[in-house]
């Protein structure tokens, strides 16, 4: 037998240490070889302080065993404190985010009987950067952030993901129709990378007409990746309608470390009681033994939670009458499958683990950086203002120079100057565009830029933000007004 592989282990809060104990009771019974490192996270840490939601020096344990087993915590509301989650993930390069997603039916009864999706989710980026100012006392703002290099990383992995597994198809779900820098590179490198697997069938969906498509049809997907803010929604969508998001576990997955989890929360208001299902954790604890190379206990756990579920050996969240057949608490629903390590289920297509792939699941090529031509051509300067439109551009106008001119205003992304439109609503922060003319030939500098600054602050106008316009291979790097 081989050596117990070291994981951490963290028992969270709510029902987390009741879904923990059942979750390892069940890897235990089932053979599973593991030297378990306790960490403490959660709502205590938060209260103690620790902004991160996580003891001091616990990091430290996840760099050893570079494998997290971690129970829902509870976030306080407020304050500063930062999602654990988001924090473990960027800190450690969980790029990746699996969220399988499938029916039990009928024994868990929903209206899509063949549902079999895989939800690939990048998970680092996106408006989950978390970078977000209070700019006016109208207005707040969150950047969302989409790379080429992380991009490359989760389509290449959704690729990677279906070979390995025997997939037919990856769908992209974007909003390229209205984002198209960020959304748009998204897709463009979906269709690039794309081309490199022939052997799959791919597809791209504006992710709204898809998020209606995968609740309505979900049997016509496979795998689908898309970007953090859509997975994290459409993944707990999609599990619901599978069944019930209670259910649903999931992976994060990056170059050296991996966190394993359930994708609800940590249900503070059944805490305590032995109601909590399990399973979630459970689901998330299996793909876990696969990634460490523990595939064999994978399918003796994960086949013995099928046949349970298929006894109708339920907790009371999926029990319905004329359907299940007892209900049990969380230690009993543990229990159960313990009992049935060995079997199989019967009308439930059982696992077969004996072909997963090791880890880590793809080796990716270099990132090759882009060497487009990358020029300055202004700025937005994003002003704070409560009088007329007309008047902020009048006061704009003379202030511009060294190059560039004011080419536009623009209030909430929508053009309201030159040539706006009296019926616009306006709040108090306008982005004022200083820029050279297309083809005039006349160039600037960010030093240029940074006297713009002096000249508008002289003029008694309170700069909130700026961002660089530049230029790549003479192709604007940035969006227009709506309507310009």
């Amino acid at each position: 037998m081989s050596s117990a592989t070291p994981i951490t282990v963290a028992h969270g809060d709510g029902i987390g240490p009741e879904i923990m104990s059942a979750t390892l009771q069940i890897l235990k019974e089932a053979g599973a070889r593991l030297d378990i490192h306790t960490i403490e996270i959660g709502e205590k840490q938060y209260l103690k302080g620790n902004l991160a939601g996580i003891e001091p020096g616990a990091f430290e344990s996840l760099r050893q065993t570079k494998v997290f087993l971690k129970a829902p915590i509870t976030t306080p509301q407020g304050g500063g404190f930062k999602s654990l989650n988001v924090t473990t993930r960027k800190a450690f390069g969980l790029y990746a985010n699996i969220r399988p997603c499938l029916s039990y039916d009928p024994y868990i009864r929903t209206k899509h009987p063949k549902m079999d999706v895989v939800i690939v989710r990048e998970n680092e980026e996106d408006l989950y950067a978390g970078i977000e100012h209070r700019q006016t006392i109208d207005v707040m703002q969150c950047l969302k952030l989409i790379t080429r290099p992380g991009t490359e990383k989760i389509v290449r992995y959704a690729f990677e993901y279906a070979r390995a597994y025997g997939r037919k198809k990856v769908t992209c779900f974007s909003k390229d129709n209205i984002m198209k820098l960020t959304d748009g590179l998204f897709h463009k490198i979906f269709d690039e990378i794309s081309a490199e697997y022939p052997d799959i069938e791919n597809e791209h969906w504006i992710v709204d007409i898809g998020a209606a498509k995968l609740a309505d049809t979900p049997e016509v997907f496979d795998v689908v990746v898309m970007p953090n803010l859509y997975g994290d929604i459409l993944s707990d969508v999609a599990a619901q309608i599978a069944g019930s998001v209670g259910l649903a576990g999931s992976a994060n997955i990056g170059d050296g470390c991996a966190m394993f989890e359930a994708i609800h929360g940590s249900a503070p208001r059944r805490a305590g009681q032995n109601l909590a299902n399990p399973s979630g954790l459970f689901l998330g604890a299996v793909q876990m033994l696969v990634h460490i190379g523990q595939a064999d206990i994978a399918e003796l756990a994960h086949n013995a939670w099928l046949k349970t579920i298929e006894d109708g050996v339920h907790t009371y969240d999926i029990f319905k009458e004329g359907i299940s057949k007892e209900k049990v608490g969380t230690k009993e629903f543990a229990a159960a499958v313990v009992a049935r390590v060995g079997q199989k289920p019967e009308f439930l297509k059982a696992v077969n683990y004996s072909n997963a792939p090791k880890r880590p699941l793809t080796t990716r090529p270099p990132h090759v950086r882009s060497s487009e031509k990358k020029e300055y051509v202004g700025a937005d300067v994003f002003i704070a203002w409560l009088g007329k439109t007309n008047d902020l551009a009048a006061k704009l106008q003379p202030l511009a120079g060294d190059g560039m001119e004011l080419e536009m205003l623009s209030n909430r992304g929508m053009k309201v100057w030159p040539g706006g439109m009296e019926e616009t609503f306006l709040v108090d922060v306008f982005r004022c565009r200083f820029a050279t003319p297309e083809n005039s030939g006349k160039t600037t500098t960010q030093k240029a830029t940074i006297a713009l600054f002096g000249r508008i602050a002289d003029a008694g106008l309170e700069i909130v933000k700026h961002e660089g316009l530049f230029t790549f291979d003479g192709k604007p790097g940035f969006s227009k007004g709506q309507g310009q």
